[in-house]
């Protein structure tokens, strides 16, 4: 049999992100937007603040009122219009939030003040306007969010303070999980000698979540060619994109690629240029994707992190870039074999990346303390300590 070509990460990238798609949309209550994509862009309907109102409470006068002292009018509450306008020697009792009265264009706090029947006296220095002016923080009609960004608790606010009870969000992709490997149980029942248990699908359904995607959890497939094959059938009719884990090597037991061609996908990559992750397949069907993923739990997270994760926001109409930043490297970093493009575990913080204790692509521990991967270039097997390095945070 001949050699699977192996391909680089930057061509794997590439392939992935040529794959066309097409984002749905629907409109849903603002609390069911949390964490989904926007479809389309929104502008405000109105001005922000919509009219002038005060930022403290206090009192309204004329700023170039010489009056020693002021009668007062009346007292505006939050949400309710003034009655009167005020002229030289009268003020406004007013509240922080409500409407500026006509004729008013200043605000002095009550801490500054002395009042004593109907009449307010300022008697310390109130350097501040203390004013909100009509439409300083947004102009009617300004573009306030555009398509593709995440609805976070923030963005929500903001499009409930313009009034907007639903939102015009992405439908996240239905994202199937199946996982391969007769010595694979699930956490809370007993190990048997030579078993583990399933931690992918658990890895696999946090990260599509995470990424705002619906996961769908789709069994366990022993390492038998004629189930995983009907398997895969069974599952590319419930979710878009299809995500296998394990069965992807050379062993005897590894059917998932050739499953996969018998289940009528076509197989655009097998094997990449990475580590951990060599043999990743990336296949598509009818407008679905599948992606063949190995077993061991770094290298499906990597994998996952790199490959998969872009394309599942790009079907949301998200344009992701990773955040990687320049780090220092705190201690030497060295690796027998330098061939491949790798990502390795490391803790990041305040520009000094630190390396973990790192046993391999099976290492969960060492992953969970890590904020970030360091990229090392195919070729580098060594890197001294108090390098620049890149890392692309997680």
């Amino acid at each position: 049999m001949p050699e699977k070509p192996l391909i680089s990460v930057e061509e794997a990238a590439r392939i992935i992100a040529a794959f066309p798609v097409e984002a749905s949309d629907e409109t849903v209550p603002l609390l069911a937007a949390r964490n989904r994509y926007l479809a389309r862009d929104i502008v405000s309907p109105l001005a922000m603040p919509e009219f002038d109102k005060s930022a403290m409470d206090g009192y309204a006068f004329i700023s170039q009122d010489p009056s020693s002292s002021f009668k007062i009018i009346e007292t505006i509450a939050a949400g309710t219009p003034p009655r009167l306008a005020v002229t030289p020697g009268s003020c406004a009792r007013i509240m922080t939030g409500a409407m500026l009265p006509a004729g008013a264009d200043r605000v002095v706090k009550r801490e500054c003040t002395r009042e004593e029947n109907g009449i307010m006296t300022i008697c310390a220095e109130d350097r501040n306007r203390n004013i909100r002016k009509k439409g300083e923080d947004l102009q009617a009609g300004q573009l306030v969010l555009a398509a593709g960004e995440r609805l976070r608790p923030a963005q929500i606010a903001l499009l409930a303070s313009l009034g907007m009870a639903e939102a015009p969000t992405a439908i996240p992709p239905r994202v199937g999980i199946l996982t391969t490997g007769s010595e694979l149980v699930e956490p809370g029942q007993p190990l048997a000698p030579g078993q583990i248990y399933n931690s992918n699908s658990y890895s696999l359904a946090a990260q599509i979540r995470e990424s705002g995607a619906r996961g769908l959890v789709l069994g366990r497939v022993r390492d038998h060619a004629a189930a995983t094959v009907e398997a895969i059938t069974a599952s590319l009719e419930k979710c878009e994109v299809l995500i296998l884990s394990g069965g992807v090597s050379a062993g005897d037991f590894d059917f998932v690629p050739a499953a996969m061609k018998e289940a009528g996908l076509n197989l655009h990559f097998e094997k990449v240029s990475v580590q951990p992750g060599m043999p990743t397949v990336f296949a598509s069907r009818e407008g679905k994707v599948a992606f063949g993923l190995p077993g061991n739990p770094v290298s499906t997270f990597v994998i996952f992190e790199v490959f998969i994760k872009p394309l599942l926001l790009r079907m949301m109409g998200h344009a992701y870039l990773p955040l990687i930043q320049p780090a220092v490297l705190s201690s030497d970093f060295s690796r027998g074999h330098g061939g491949r493009t790798a990502f390795v575990p490391v803790a990041c913080r305040q520009g000094r990346a630190d390396l973990l204790a790192y046993h391999g692509s099976a290492h969960l521990h060492s992953l969970s303390r890590a904020n970030a991967l360091l990229r090392v270039a195919a070729g580098l097997k060594t890197i001294a300590a108090g390098s620049t390095v890149d890392v692309r945070f997680l």
